[in-house]
């Protein structure tokens, strides 16, 4: 059976760039980077490069970057920053945040930090009027995701900085852009951005490898004791192999970013065409302008998203019915859910997120299963089989 990975928000496969830089580090270059030989210096010096590396692609300095395992971990670093010891004050998080900042937020709250979400509006972009109102001289953090990784919509970052840094300068702006670095231009110093967390996996690098950017200004607090690893932040031997594969997978990211990414949106508005053209009662999740250019989310009637995953999966296709982490509950996205988006419309909800590798002939074959998935479970849907009585009843009667 063929296979067609349509799940590029969940994760892609290694780069071959990515591949080739990890593997002298991981047989023969195999030095503790905190060593003194010179094995163990060979290894500091790779670490070094791939820190500027990264910073380059930020346009900041490489004593802004610690790296972490992934996006998760920078995500909890970047509130621990913020919040440090003392709990009083507000906290702000967008509805639709990714439960990495979600979940940390919740745990404020419960200790006793005024915790609110701003709003979104239908297209699940910030309402910068409220974000305004709410601001105010005890928010001590802002966290706002660059691209959400449901629905792909791209948050005006640089509006959202400018409005804290004009209203509130003392508060703390986080942005997850997990989802974005890699596949955007991203610039924190100019969007007044004080956090910003990345993950190698959703740009060709290894899993288990990611970063914080954590501007100068910052007050700095380490995450795990220990050694003096990350300038004494973050203790914990390096994943040497891991950040050189990040840094190489980002150089090529962005090497190839402007070609890959007109590509692949052509893919992609080609597959959403032919959804809303021959399936009907179909809606689009998200905003259509302001839209990564990789990202599908559509939501079918009368169909429960899972199974229409399931189904897709027995014909070698791979896509979600929302985020992979949280994959395996039943309720509805609470993403689509905070876009006014009916519970039972959002249970059908369809995450597609295309790669460089795919291709025309695989956007119509999936369109081809979509289509006869979608008719079988209608049919098996008592609901749909009385709508389109109904329908069709009315419709022959004028």
């Amino acid at each position: 059976m063929t296979e067609v990975y349509l799940d590029h928000a969940a994760t892609t496969k290694l780069s071959k760039e990515a591949l080739g830089a990890m593997l002298p580090y991981l047989l023969n270059e195999y030095g503790n980077p905190s060593s003194q030989y010179s094995i163990g210096e060979r290894a500091r010096k790779a670490v070094t490069k791939a820190r500027e590396q990264i910073a380059a692609a930020l346009w900041c300095s490489p004593e802004e970057i610690y790296f972490t395992s992934g996006g998760t971990e920078a995500d909890n670093w970047a509130f621990e920053l913020a919040v440090s010891d003392e709990r009083t004050g507000q906290i702000l998080v967008s509805q639709i945040e990714h439960p990495a900042v979600r979940k940390k937020a919740e745990t404020y709250e419960k200790a006793g930090l005024r915790v609110e979400r701003i709003p979104v509006d239908e297209n699940g972009i910030i309402i910068l009027s409220a974000l305004e109102k709410m601001v105010g001289p005890d928010t001590r953090l802002v966290s706002v995701m660059t691209v959400n990784n449901e629905i792909g919509t791209i948050q005006p970052i640089q509006q959202i900085g400018t409005l804290l840094h004009q209203k509130s300068p003392q508060t703390l702006f986080h942005t997850d852009a997990v989802q974005a670095y890699g596949h955007m231009q991203l610039d924190p110093h100019r969007s007044y951005v004080h956090l910003l967390s990345a993950s190698a996996h959703k740009f060709g690098g290894p899993k288990g490898t990611g970063f914080l950017y954590i501007e100068k200004s910052v007050k700095q607090r380490s995450l795990l004791k220990g050694g003096g690893q990350e300038r004494g932040m973050r203790a914990g031997t390096e994943n040497v192999a891991g950040i050189v594969g990040m840094a190489a997978a980002s150089r090529q990211a962005y090497e190839n970013l402007d070609m890959r990414s007109a590509y692949v949106q052509s893919l992609r508005d080609y597959l959403i065409e032919r959804i809303e053209n021959e399936i009907p009662f179909v809606r689009l999740n998200g905003s259509r302008i302001n839209r990564l250019y990789n990202n599908v989310n559509i939501s079918f009637s009368y169909v429960q998203g899972k199974n229409l995953v399931a189904m897709l999966d027995m014909n070698g296709i791979c896509c979600s019915g929302g985020a992979a982490c949280s994959a395996n509950k039943s309720e509805p996205s609470p993403v689509l859910m905070a876009l006014g988006i009916p519970k039972k419309i959002a249970q059908g909800g369809l995450r597609i997120t295309l790669g460089e590798d795919n291709t025309k002939e695989e956007m119509d074959y999936t369109v081809y299963c979509i289509k006869k998935a979608v008719q079988q479970l209608r049919e098996n849907n008592p609901l749909y089989s009385r709508f389109s009585e109904y329908n069709l009843h009315h419709w022959s009667n004028g």
